[in-house]
């Protein structure tokens, strides 16, 4: 998250495993992973078997209008394939990955899935460039439906929440100045951060999302990410003055951490 220390930074993964990401300027924060349980009509069984009915796995067909499908890795790595007939994962990523090299900052490997195949799901990467994709097995990763979303309109620096179709909120947003602007694209949250010190520029919480800034390729030593966080100085929304992450109401965001699970996908438009 690139800001005077507002950059989620990262280690690239070349070529076969990924390595780790790292926030700067948050000192030793709280890790928190946010999980969303949705329930289906006619997934339980019928009959009068006595047999317990086994879940059906979730499909994108099959979500209520504004679900989408996060899919988190179920083994200690996951290959990540450039298709499905490829004979070998072109990358290993390791699971959890861990956030600045600390063991007890431990984070599942979560990814928004973009495509089902029988055997198969395609899942958005939190790769450079933005809007990379790979392969995994389905066997692979558990699928869990979501029914939040997030929308960034930089032309009028607002973010709205979605629960399925309906807006819970919309709120003003402190977006990327001129020359480090804020990226458009299709991305989703990676990972949730509590501050130790709510009143640094990430406020009391950042979410680091899949995207990085086009224009910085490092920052503090590594890749140059971007994330959705709180405040230090609540005047600067509504405003471009960032080096590209996404600043909104310290109350809000707090208000999300406690629901928003990884791997909720977050359009930026223009």
């Amino acid at each position: 998250m690139p800001e005077a220390s507002e950059t989620a930074t990262r280690s690239d993964a070349r070529p076969n495993r990924t390595r780790n990401r790292a926030l700067p300027g948050v000192g030793r924060a709280v890790i928190l992973v946010v999980a969303v349980a949705v329930g289906f009509v006619g997934c339980g069984g019928g009959g009068n078997s006595g047999k317990a009915s086994r879940p059906k796995t979730p499909t994108a067909t099959s979500l209520p209008a504004g679900y989408t499908l996060a899919a988190q890795a179920k083994g200690p790595e996951l290959g990540i394939y450039d298709s499905p007939s490829a004979p070998a994962p072109a990358k290993t990523v390791p699971n959890p990955w861990l956030l600045n090299n600390e063991a007890d900052k431990k984070i599942p490997q979560v990814f928004l899935v973009e495509q089902q195949r029988p055997d198969w799901v395609k899942v958005l990467l939190a790769d450079r460039p933005n809007g990379s994709t790979g392969w995994v097995r389905a066997s692979d990763v558990q699928l869990t439906p979501n029914p939040y979303h997030l929308q960034v309109r930089l032309g009028d620096h607002k973010i709205a929440v979605f629960q399925g179709t309906n807006s819970i909120y919309e709120g003003q947003v402190a977006i990327g100045a001129s020359d480090t602007p804020t990226p458009p694209g299709k991305y989703y949250t990676r990972v949730l951060i509590q501050a130790p010190d709510p009143n640094t520029v990430y406020g009391p919480f950042a979410y680091g999302l899949s995207a990085h800034s086009e224009v910085l390729n490092e920052y503090n030593g590594g890749d140059a990410e971007v994330g959705v966080h709180g405040n230090n100085d609540a005047s600067v929304l509504g405003k471009s003055v960032t080096h590209g992450c996404i600043r909104m109401d310290n109350d809000e965001i707090t208000k999300l951490s406690k629901v928003l699970p990884l791997g909720t996908p977050v359009e930026i438009v223009s």
